[in-house]
């Protein structure tokens, strides 16, 4: 029996370090999103920064450890076995929920996670204990569970995602009207004063947020001395800041705002690691003290009760380096922490791009309201003040040279400095006030904030963006929820079966972990595969003429395998393959729709020479976008056909079928391998031979309008409507392909007489 428990905590050891991997992917976010979008300090200082922060907070996190033991739910009604049941339902859960949010590149919060799960684990194992009570005393499950501060937690929760927007909003909007986005010289007043402030509270925060971990904070009435002497502390910081503001302005070159971005990075990296450490090692730390009281009382596992986690526990400060050190490694080698920091960047950019997230009915309603609103502002205020709110929110223009144009930050220094001052004062404000906050979601909804007031969403993004928001907000929802069910189902799996139940769990968190993460290295392989426009290289003919060549020969690759694979499954009457190419289909819609989309940003990125490239490149995108509804009708038929039951097609036109699928398949195979090479000598004869094939399509159509004329048995009128659709479908398909290698014959022509020409002068 003791073996088992040996087991159990050299389990939750190991998981304890991937959940610190896992967890700090996602959290990243919170404290290196403003520094990363701003642009004003190298990625590497960035890092060194936001290290030595997770080391001092790791340091100084002892004193939240205590949530794991007593926060949630009352130790003293659950005996030894009970207590390592929970946590290990609540470390397995953790960990693959974590994964999930970080393989979608979505940020979520880690508080909230380990919380629900803490409750849900409790809940089961309370019902479970109420359940199978002999002792005739019956017990209500308040008694198992601290529901005042999981109602607590909540209230948190929701009032921190309101007053963090809202909050953020207002201080951006007037940080605006107060700098511009013409940012005057960095030794003026403003700037001056602006920096003594900013440095004041996130100094108090540092101290506020530092100390509160540490086992002299209570000790030596540290902590009511900064709570009742608050203003003056922070009067006197402002005055020593602004102080040293003025010094660093006027005979230093360096500017105040990037100092607030530095340092305001290092008090978020603390609070975070302060804050959230316990989110990772806190159980383990909990499971670890918990089987040394029980392994030396010489008492039996289910009658030992754990009544001695409510007690001050001292934490070990070793053990909070090496989970420091983890954490600090992850930052820097992390790729899904990349993804999930570049989510947070990308909705709060000032420039319009590409959106990750698709618009909603509620993000469309969303902003119809603000634009309702909107009217109404314009409406009670005067002009006057209207033109001068709008002069200060004018963006200066900026001429860069081609190969910089596509380094501008996402937000100036302005934003970065208010996202991080504005979450610094919020976070130790309200754990002031004895507020569970989340430091996710108070970031994440201040730059959310400082976005919108910033005029970050135009028309042009703004149903995007909300959509955005709502997708992230709503998966922090839907991660209590999921957190609390997924922890007490795993509960009672593992009080059913013990450690049979941990051993399956454990193979399946890592058979889910390792498919993810091949899942993800094979997503991240296709995406560093594709030939992204490099929009400084391309601003000639024959450097357009050899990107598109690339995505020409990639969708004709798939456009001949996606049409073999129909032509198959439908002689096969196979409904689950076609569903299968009919989401191949799909993704690549997708992928030539965003071709499309981004034809804008590819023009501007031409010089002013290059209009004939522009003109090539939206004709071939218009080519590739009617091949790929080509193949969608033919599909998307096919498998409408199947699904509804309709008669399988006869021998004859299925025959007929795979004779066009092979002359297809030789004319495509040859396309792709020219395309590939950017040998283009052969499209001639490749265009003179698509009569034969156009050919075996009209000889199909007559065959089949013979049967119908002729063939009595030939009585099947949904046959007949699918069988004329894919044919007239593929002379479109084929139609289309043969105008793309007439244009790009065309151009290779001109380009070539070009040459000729530059070579006789």
């Amino acid at each position: 029996m003791d073996n088992m428990y040996i087991l159990m905590i050299a389990a939750l050891a190991i998981l304890a370090i991937v959940d610190l991997i896992v967890g700090v992917s996602n959290d990243a976010v919170n404290f290196l999103n403003s520094a990363i979008g701003s642009k004003v300090i190298s990625i590497k200082k960035i890092l060194i920064i936001a290290s030595l922060g997770v080391f001092v907070g790791a340091i100084t996190s002892s004193g939240m450890m205590e949530v794991a033991r007593k926060g949630i739910f009352n130790p003293a009604m659950f005996n030894f076995q009970n207590i390592m049941y929970i946590f290990m339902a609540v470390m397995i859960t953790d960990i693959l929920l974590l994964d999930v949010f970080n393989t979608l590149g979505m940020p979520t919060s880690t508080t909230v996670s380990i919380v629900f799960e803490l409750l849900g684990a409790a809940v089961a194992m309370a019902l479970i204990r109420m359940s199978s009570s002999s002792d005739g005393i019956k017990h209500t499950i308040w008694e198992y569970i601290n529901y005042e501060k999981a109602t607590f937690i909540i209230f948190g929760i929701l009032l921190s995602v309101v007053v963090a927007f809202s909050v953020g909003a207002l201080v951006q909007f007037l940080s605006r009207l107060l700098f511009s986005f013409k940012i005057g010289k960095k030794d003026s007043m403003v700037s001056i004063v602006f920096g003594g402030f900013a440095l004041a509270a996130i100094s108090y925060f540092i101290f506020f947020k530092g100390l509160k971990g540490t086992t002299f904070y209570k000790t030596y009435n540290i902590k009511h001395y900064l709570q009742d002497n608050l203003w003056q502390i922070f009067s006197i910081g402002f005055l020593g800041w602004t102080v040293v503001s003025y010094f660093i302005s006027k005979f230093t070159k360096i500017n105040i705002l990037h100092v607030i971005i530095g340092v305001g990075t290092f008090s978020l990296a603390l609070a975070f690691s302060g804050n959230d450490l316990v989110n990772f090692v806190g159980v383990p730390i909990a499971a670890w003290n918990s089987y040394e009281a029980w392994h030396s009382s010489g008492v039996a596992a289910t009658d030992f009760s754990m009544e001695i986690l409510s007690k001050k526990v001292p934490s070990n400060n070793f053990l909070l380096l090496i989970a420091g050190g983890i954490m600090v490694l992850t930052i820097w080698f992390s790729k899904k922490a990349r993804d999930v920091i570049k989510t947070g960047i990308d909705l709060s950019r000032q420039d319009e791009g590409t959106e990750k997230f698709q618009p909603t009915t509620a993000s469309r309603l969303a902003v119809r309201a603000a634009m309702s609103l909107n009217k109404i502002f314009q409406f009670i205020t005067p002009k006057t003040t209207q033109n001068w709110i709008n002069s200060r929110f004018e963006r200066p223009v900026i001429s860069l040279p081609k190969p910089k144009a596509y380094e501008m930050p996402a937000f100036d220094t302005i934003r970065a400095s208010v996202n991080l001052v504005v979450a610094g004062i919020l976070i130790s404000f309200g754990t002031s006030k004895g507020l569970p906050l989340s430091t996710t979601y108070v970031t994440f909804m201040v730059a959310m904030g400082t976005s919108l007031a910033d005029r970050a969403w135009g028309r042009e993004s703004a149903v995007y963006r909300v959509a955005g928001v709502l997708n992230v907000i709503g998966g922090w929802f839907a991660t209590a929820l999921i957190a609390f069910t997924a922890a007490a189902i795993a509960l009672y799996l593992i009080n059913l079966g013990g450690i049979a139940s941990v051993a399956i769990l454990l193979t399946v968190v890592t058979l889910l972990i390792s498919r993810n993460y091949i899942k993800y290295a094979q997503k991240q392989k296709v995406e560093k595969a594709k030939r992204k426009i490099n929009r400084d290289e391309l601003i000639s003919i024959s450097g357009v003429i050899e990107e598109s060549s690339s995505h020409i020969s990639e969708v004709v690759r798939r456009v001949n395998k996606l049409y073999t694979n129909v032509a198959k499954d439908l002689a096969s009457h196979d409904l689950d393959k076609l569903k299968k190419t009919n989401k191949h289909v799909s993704k690549l819609n997708d992928e030539v729709e965003q071709l499309k989309d981004e034809v804008f940003y590819f023009i501007k990125s031409l010089d002013d020479t290059s209009a004939e490239a522009s003109r090539f490149y939206i004709l071939v995108i218009g080519y590739l976008q009617d091949i790929s509804q080509s193949i969608s009708y033919i599909s998307k038929s096919s498998y409408k056909h199947v699904n509804n039951n309709h008669k399988n097609l006869k021998k004859s036109q299925i025959a007929e079928l795979r004779l066009i699928d092979t002359e297809l398949d030789k004319m495509l195979s040859q396309i792709e391998t020219s395309f590939n090479n950017n040998n283009f000598d052969n499209l001639g004869k490749i265009i003179s031979d698509k009569q034969g094939l156009f050919e075996h399509v009209s000889t199909a159509i007559e065959k089949q309008i013979k049967r119908i004329r002729k063939d009595k048995t030939e009585t099947s009128p949904k046959n007949t409507t699918l069988f004329f659709g894919i044919l007239l479908e593929t002379k479109d398909l084929i139609g289309s392909i043969m105008e793309l290698l007439e244009l790009y014959q065309e151009f290779d022509l001109s380009i070539k007489r070009a040459k000729a020409g530059d070579e006789l002068i």
